[in-house]
């Protein structure tokens, strides 16, 4: 009898050990994260509240609309848009990476024609909406070019002249002038004087500017000048390069800035040239590694700081507004998925919690160099009448949001200042710019704001590697310096389940054209989703702890008001 009670215990122990071991197994090591509500950090500027796009023409078209109302809505605080090809020739049909208005053209004679139709009708739509241009001047309108090119079904329409320098840089001018003072008498001096004016995108590629370095520091010193004659009070800026990292984004980068300040202007003959914010852009680089898609944020924090350490050397400008004029995890917005595997983060939560970790250690960034940090551009918008999902670099497909956007749901209910936190993971934005995140740990890690009667604490569990099929990570949030009353708690997530249309569109059975039915289940898929109901907390000392797991590529948001 003895000898079986014994061998009972030891196979309940036995039993006990290794249901133990395997739930053990189930999660990965816990991160603690301290929240001080009473350490501020400054101001959270909404760096986050900047978009762009190649195809203008795409933002008064159906789905191109829904997602502006979208966005516009995310929070109180207005969004800024950039798109290409504001000025280039063609008759507004959009294709990947190409649009057009057909803002300039010349009679048989050779004098300017202007028409602004379809200029405005992009301009109508942000402004309809609270939202505010960041007005790229560019590219060339054919009749303008240098190299004016055709544009015949036989040759593409990158052979339109768009690239070149204009031919005269009096008429180019001209044009811009005309194109801010119409803006003035459309919107109003006052709107407009809030915009941003930007001159060309990435003239130290070749694809993109066909002429010399000079000849850019040229073209920028006559749309400067128009600009402020049109608008003495608008902003203007560039030089909108690549990463300043590599070789022709910073040289150019450097030049321009040398330009600006002690350079002799092409058009007064004065020294140095008009400049109100400095934009440069820094991308990401995913490899596809034995089938699996590993990012590399490291190149991407590079590059911002490299541009941050360039800015704050030159002392006359270390304080103009910095605009990251495109920032993003890689370069090709319009290549999707399908072609290009090494893009297949893009439909996942692994794109949002990307955003997220990236956009908090790009405010690190700005903090170490001392620089003033204005805005991020996130250059992701959406592709009309292509198949759904298909990994296009896009907030939205066929009018249904992607992981991503709810991202910026949640930085939108972030407002006032950025308070401290600390976290036991071992990655912070020193080791993610100088390795990126490949080691065995996941950079687990918290942005926090206060404002007058809430504070908001996003948390993101974020790998190089794009695997969801690992361990859940235990978070504890330990929140400091609340008030001595109940508190009422939200929790919204980003994961495999909620805030995710695109699982919701796979089980499904990946329908290539959703029903109505079904398009409203992915359209409420895509929202931005609560783990549960608000409940009450009452802190003890002003203190409260806050426990949840979290998966691998998950972000969730913790918004205490009392």
């Amino acid at each position: 009898m003895k000898t079986k009670i014994v061998f009972s215990y030891f196979c309940f122990f036995f039993v006990l050990t290794a249901w133990l071991r395997g739930n053990a197994q189930d999660q990965a090591p816990a991160v603690s994260i301290d929240v001080n509500l009473l350490q501020s950090q400054g101001e959270l500027r909404p760096i986050w509240a900047f978009f762009g796009y190649d195809e203008a023409n795409y933002t008064y078209m159906k789905d191109g609309k829904k997602l502006l109302s979208e966005i516009a809505a995310l929070s109180i605080v207005r969004v800024n848009v950039r798109t290409h090809n504001m000025l280039t020739t063609g008759d507004g049909t959009p294709g990947l990476k190409w649009s057009s208005t057909n803002a300039y053209t010349e009679d048989i004679n050779g004098k300017p024609v202007y028409d602004w139709k379809i200029v405005d009708s992009i301009f109508d739509t942000y402004v309809q909406r609270g939202m505010k241009p960041l007005a790229e001047i560019g590219f060339m309108p054919e009749a303008l070019s240098v190299n004016p090119g055709s544009l015949t079904d036989s040759k593409p329409k990158h052979y339109s002249g768009w690239p070149y320098p204009p031919k005269s840089y009096e008429k180019w001018a001209k044009l811009v002038f005309q194109w801010v003072k119409h803006c003035v008498q459309r919107y109003g001096k006052t709107e407009v004087e809030g915009w941003y004016w930007e001159v060309w995108n990435e003239a130290d590629l070749t694809f993109y500017w066909k002429g010399t370095p000079d000849e850019y520091l040229k073209l920028y010193d006559y749309t400067a000048d128009a600009v402020k004659r049109a608008l003495p009070t608008a902003k203007i800026g560039g030089p909108e390069t690549t990463s300043p990292d590599g070789k022709s984004g910073g040289e150019l980068l450097n030049k321009f800035l040398t330009h600006i300040v002690s350079g002799k202007n092409y058009v007064t003959g004065k020294t140095g040239a008009p400049l109100d914010f400095i934009t440069f852009h820094a991308k990401g680089s995913p490899k596809l590694i034995n089938g699996a898609v590993w990012m590399n944020m490291g190149n991407q924090l590079r590059s911002i700081d490299k541009g941050f350490e360039t800015v704050s050397a030159i002392p006359s400008l270390k304080d103009l507004p910095i605009i990251i004029g495109e920032s993003d995890p890689e370069g090709c917005a319009a290549c999707p998925a399908d072609l290009h595997p090494e893009y297949a983060y893009r439909n996942s939560t692994m794109y949002a919690s990307y955003t997220a970790a990236v956009l908090t250690r790009t405010y690190d960034l700005a903090k170490k160099r001392g620089v003033n940090l204005a805005g991020a551009v996130t250059w992701a918008f959406e592709f009309e009448d292509q198949p759904w999902f298909r990994g296009f670099r896009d907030l939205a497909t066929n009018g249904i949001d992607k992981p991503v956007l709810n991202i910026f749901r949640m930085l939108g209910m972030m407002q006032g200042i950025r308070v401290a936190t600390t976290s036991t993971s071992k990655q912070n934005y020193i080791t993610i710019r100088d390795s990126s995140v490949r080691g065995k740990e996941p950079d687990v890690n918290a942005l926090a704001s206060i404002s007058s009667n809430a504070a908001c604490i996003m948390v993101w569990n974020y790998h190089d590697k794009n695997d969801v099929n690992v361990p859940l990570t235990p978070v504890s949030v330990t929140v400091k310096g609340l008030p001595q009353q109940r508190v009422s708690l939200t929790q919204y997530i980003i994961d495999q389940e909620h805030s995710n249309a695109y699982t919701a569109w796979e089980k499904m059975g990946s329908p290539a054209e959703p029903t109505a039915d079904e398009y409203k289940i992915l359209e409420a898929a895509g929202q931005l989703q609560q783990t549960s109901s608000p409940k009450y907390i009452t802190p003890i000392k002003g203190e409260a702890k806050i426990d949840f797991d979290l998966e691998r590529q998950g972000v969730t948001l913790l918004t205490m008001t009392w």
